[in-house]
């Protein structure tokens, strides 16, 4: 089969690689139908993520297609089209039975596309099956299925729910890209007075104000001075981080009020300077977390049912062999319009799913 293979800082090939088998009698393979690119696979690619190894092939999130299972695994069988989460869970340790499945110490975690090979191949092996990956109602498109594998809840519960989104508040989000964008989304789930969205290119700008963001705001133009003026000098009850650079982090530590909450969701490939000088006497509550995914049955409900907006998040459409151009139309995400992009079905060429 084939796989996008990393294969150190700015190297990486769409190229063969082994056929996955079962290993564990908990392992599910899985036949990729759609997968995607996520920002963090562009820090691994930058060299962020040092614990990746060369010749690991990248990728935590996709739909497919249960071809295989182990002896222990009863909750899905051959033939069922399935969600691959992007955490997998033993469900036997201390952790997973907390439902902090991303701190899993039974060999989960986040572990595919990152210590294991991942979902942008062909196929891919899936440990612990019965916890890591959902079966899918029919009513669900596979396209839009593929956004609950990490985007959705992790803006959902790292950002939204780790910063007490509630009625009544201002939450501002920094950040615009795909994980930005589902924190608006599920943010407007708890009715806040005002959502205000922080980036610096006008078409996400755009894409927040479609989704439900009240207030824009170019990051390049001193935002907290709109927060201020929106707030009565107070500033946003919750600030999320959605971008991962030293800036935006320091940006939420500025426009965030006296005992509001700063929820980081960005994954950060260099130090960032917290100014307790300025923010010890604050009453700040600062979140960070990985994604632990126990939101995705929920997710899946409400998206099949209509709730949530995933297709509106999908902007380019590649067949899987082009995972490069791919990465490189996400990559410029600012120069493209990109907001996600999937990869696989049925589809022949590139496709413009909905204009930026």
């Amino acid at each position: 089969m084939k796989g996008f293979v990393f294969h150190g800082p700015g190297q990486s090939a769409w190229e063969e690689v082994a056929d996955p088998g079962i290993k564990e009698t908990t392992d599910a393979i899985v036949r990729v139908d759609i997968t995607t690119v996520c920002g963090t696979d562009l820090h691994i690619l930058k060299g962020d993520v040092p614990e990746v190894r060369p010749g690991t092939v990248l990728g935590h999130e996709a739909v497919g297609e249960i071809v295989e299972t182990g002896g222990d695994v009863h909750t899905v069988r051959p033939g069922e089209r399935v969600l691959v989460s992007c955490i997998t869970a033993c469900g036997r340790c201390g952790y997973c039975w907390e439902r902090t499945y991303g701190q899993c110490r039974g060999g989960g975690g986040w572990i595919l596309g990152h210590v294991i090979d991942g979902t942008q191949a062909e196929y891919v092996r899936v440990p612990y099956a019965d916890l890591s990956v959902h079966a899918l109602p029919g009513a669900i498109d596979s396209r839009e299925a593929v956004l609950l594998a990490d985007i959705f809840p992790t803006a959902y519960e790292v950002g939204v729910l780790n910063g007490h989104v509630r009625p009544g508040v201002t939450v501002a989000v920094v950040g615009a890209g795909p994980i930005g964008l589902a924190a608006i989304a599920t943010a407007q789930l708890f009715a806040p007075e005002r959502i205000v969205a922080v980036d610096r290119a006008q078409a996400r700008l755009d894409a927040a104000k479609a989704l439900g963001a009240d207030a824009l705001a170019d990051a390049s133009e001193a935002p907290e001075l709109l927060i201020a003026d929106l707030t009565g000098g107070l500033g946003a009850d919750v600030a999320i981080e959605a971008v991962g650079l030293p800036e935006s982090f320091e940006l939420c530590t500025r426009m965030v009020r006296p005992g509001g909450r700063v929820a980081n969701i960005g994954v950060h490939g260099k130090p960032v300077t917290l100014h307790l000088e300025d923010l010890w006497s604050k009453n700040i509550t600062l979140t960070t977390g990985l994604v632990d995914t126990y939101s995705t049955p929920t997710l899946l409900r409400m998206a099949a049912a209509g709730r949530l907006p995933t297709a509106s998040l999908v902007t380019h459409t590649f067949p899987l062999d082009q995972m490069e151009e791919a990465y490189g139309v996400f990559g410029r995400g600012a120069d493209t319009g990109a907001l996600k992009v999937v990869l696989g079905g049925q589809q022949h060429e590139v496709v413009a799913v909905r204009a930026a």
